[in-house]
């Protein structure tokens, strides 16, 4: 990993850690279907005019198919998820939920052909799902029926990034990332739109709940999934979800010493569980020794 990648992959980890606790916030003030549709085009509608302001060339020459199926999944499908889940979970057990996005990533190249399971790689996939089990099988909240769709929610869109990361790897290598994440965004708005018909915002807004979902959609979703989506094309997809890990400690972090959440010490273990299966599956730990 060059040092351009790595820095990347450094602020990805912080602000999208940090993401959580200002989506709880705008998703009080304009709702979950309004969180994500407002955020996502807001996106793009940044990265265009940034675009713009930088004198930077857009070639939008690849097919628009496969920016739409990225929308959908990576954007709209996954950002529709966390909205809904979070406030019904909390912030720390949606973002190590997160952190089982390279377990799907992981069965779904293997389902394309694009990755061997081996010995470690087994494993690794039967310790995240066990850690699963530990995480939703015994919450520190009382487990009820929303608390369980919340969960399968949150799980959905995890499922949906991996789909559309592993998708992009594979159709839009060759894509620039400014691009991808402008179409994505716009195309993934666009889709949760007529949702906004069902869940209308809540109430009336104050100028603070326009800068969250200003910093929420240009910083934390424009320039970030630019990042994102560059180190898919320079590292591949299965080494760039490998950030979940790092974006679930900042998450859990901002949780328990910010907002006052509590996980239970079995919770505590699964979610250790599934980051040592993450790493198994990415080849991550143990270290090989080099040949």
């Amino acid at each position: 990993m060059s040092p351009r990648d790595l820095a990347g992959y450094v602020f990805l980890a912080l602000v999208w850690g940090l993401s959580f606790l200002v989506l709880v916030r705008v998703v009080d003030a304009f709702g979950w279907v309004g969180a994500v549709t407002f955020r996502c085009i807001l996106a793009a509608i940044f990265l265009y005019l940034l675009a713009r302001a930088l004198g930077r060339r857009l070639d939008f020459g690849f097919p628009l198919r496969h920016g739409l199926m990225v929308g959908a999944t990576t954007v709209a499908g996954q950002l529709v998820g966390l909205s809904y889940a979070t406030p019904i979970i909390g912030t720390a057990m949606a973002a190590i939920l997160v952190a089982t996005i390279p377990l799907f990533s992981m069965l779904i190249s293997r389902l394309w052909g694009l990755e061997t399971f081996d010995g470690r790689k087994l494993a690794g996939l039967a310790l995240g799902f066990a850690g699963v089990i530990l995480l939703v099988g015994f919450p520190a909240v009382p487990f009820t029926p929303l608390f369980a769709i919340g969960c399968l929610d949150s799980m959905a869109s995890a499922l949906c990034a991996a789909f559309g990361s592993v998708y992009a790897s594979r159709h839009l290598r060759a894509a620039g990332s400014w691009e991808v994440t402008m179409l994505a965004f716009l195309a993934g708005g666009i889709m949760a739109l007529p949702l906004i018909l069902l869940v209308p915002v809540p109430g009336p807004l104050v100028p603070m709940d326009f800068l969250y979902l200003l910093v929420l959609g240009g910083g934390m979703s424009g320039l970030t999934y630019v990042v994102y989506f560059g180190l898919v094309a320079s590292i591949g997809a299965t080494r760039t979800i490998s950030v979940e890990f790092a974006v679930t400690v900042v998450a859990v972090l901002i949780g328990a010493l910010w907002l006052g959440e509590k996980l239970s010490w079995p919770q505590l273990a699964g979610g250790g569980t599934i980051m040592a299966g993450c790493m198994l599956v990415l080849g991550l730990w143990p270290a090989r020794r080099p040949a």
